[in-house]
């Protein structure tokens, strides 16, 4: 387990010290009245963590406290890291974002679109344009998810075994193998939807480099970077250091939910797109990565014209998600808000509602975890805890304000 500490005084780098401790006594409310469990913040500019603080318990039981090497479930902000990791390959030249899936799965060949019918019945008629690796990356290529009730296409999923999760007894390939079986919700690269199209990416990412997944960001990101604590399973070693999970039930309040050993068992299909688990300390130093341009401690990822490029808007015209996505659940708002390739990009800050800088990249996960990065005030910040849903409390937009109003230089 790695240190984590403050390493600068925070005027050093443009904030005000008691501006910035609001951060805690904003978010200490919602472990005293009842609404979280426990909680970390994390705020970083100019490669200076100015502000680190946890509160609250990891168990609420035991009174277990939230501590800087407590372990948290990231869920959706395995995400970018499952893109960089299609980034990484892009620029060896193992793929390119126009290929076809079907390239490196070859049951995404003859997809169909969904028309019309019932899930049992579905009318369906064969795609024009094949998915291709850009619409995994940017969520444009009609996949589903299954825990979504919108459409009848989420029931399908639901059918064939992906509701919260992967179909059981179904390693990487076998599971992208039962997508490609199911049809689209619409012709790749008209719409957004969230989705699994994340997990989609972590199977090409198998097959383009020749490694299982889970080994590849092992290799490839995690052990460069020093995120000794990151992966798809905890070692039973570290089990108390990591943070139980909570629910918000309609007239219970917060429940802990029994995750058996789930994370204890290294999964046989890893979700690149919900399934990692790491430490704030982990995170921290992917996000300083990113906002270097690829590069951290003498070790380079990515290339920062690359970083750069996955992080401009990539949906046609310039859209936001409100104009271009489907109104279903997201980990980001719609207005003002656009995406690239596996972050949300902030376009239009007063659409959005949110004091923030345009340009901005995000994204949280289901469990009310959320990350951004400020190139322009070189600012990176990472709120950890383990609620769900992600949308119960207004939690980023809040924090957002709080940051924002710190940073007085």
């Amino acid at each position: 387990m790695s240190e984590l500490k403050v390493t600068c005084d925070p005027g050093d780098v443009g904030f005000d010290p008691a501006r910035l401790r609001r951060i805690d006594a904003h978010l200490a409310r919602y472990v005293d009245d009842g609404r979280l469990p426990g909680w970390l913040v994390l705020v970083s500019r100019r490669g200076e963590i100015a502000h680190l603080s946890a509160y609250g318990s990891r168990d609420v039981a035991t009174g277990a406290p939230v501590e800087t090497g407590t372990l948290f479930r990231i869920y959706s902000m395995s995400k970018p890291v499952t893109s960089v990791a299609a980034m990484i390959l892009y620029e060896e030249g193992a793929l390119d974002l126009d290929d076809p899936v079907s390239r490196f799965i070859p049951s995404f060949r003859d997809l169909r679109v969904h028309e019309g019918g019932t899930a049992a019945a579905p009318i369906t008629r064969p795609v024009r344009e094949p998915v291709r690796v850009r619409h995994l990356l940017t969520h444009t290529a009609g996949l589903a998810y299954g825990f979504q009730h919108v459409h009848v296409v989420d029931e399908i999923y639901r059918q064939a075994g992906f509701n919260r999760g992967m179909p059981k007894g179904l390693d990487l390939a076998q599971t992208a193998d039962r997508l490609g079986e199911l049809p689209l919700l619409f012709e790749p690269g008209t719409q957004w939807n969230y989705s699994v199209a994340t997990d989609v990416l972590g199977r090409v990412v198998e097959v383009a480099s020749g490694r299982p997944f889970a080994a590849f960001l092992a290799e490839r990101i995690f052990e460069p970077l020093g995120m000794t604590d990151t992966g798809f399973r905890v070692g039973r070693e570290h089990a108390e250091r990591l943070a139980t999970l909570y629910s918000l039930v309609p007239g219970d309040g917060m429940v802990p939910l029994d995750m058996g050993d789930l994370a204890f068992v290294p999964p046989l299909a890893p979700s690149g797109g919900g399934g990692l688990i790491s430490t704030a300390h982990d995170y921290h130093r992917f996000l300083q990565m990113l906002l270097r341009g690829g590069e951290l401690d003498g070790v380079r990822l990515l290339g920062p014209r690359t970083v750069s490029y996955m992080t401009r808007n990539h949906l046609p015209g310039g859209a936001d998600l409100q104009e271009f996505g489907r109104p279903v659940f997201a980990e980001v708002s719609y207005a003002g808000m656009g995406f690239g390739l596996g972050f949300g990009v902030l376009l239009d800050a007063v659409k959005a509602g949110l004091l923030s800088s345009e340009g901005e990249y995000s994204w949280g996960g289901a469990a009310s975890t959320a990350f951004w990065v400020d190139p322009k005030e070189e600012l990176s910040v990472l709120f950890l805890t383990q609620l769900l849903p992600s949308n119960a409390y207004p939690l980023r937009a809040a924090l957002r304000r709080l940051v924002h109003q710190a940073l007085v230089e």
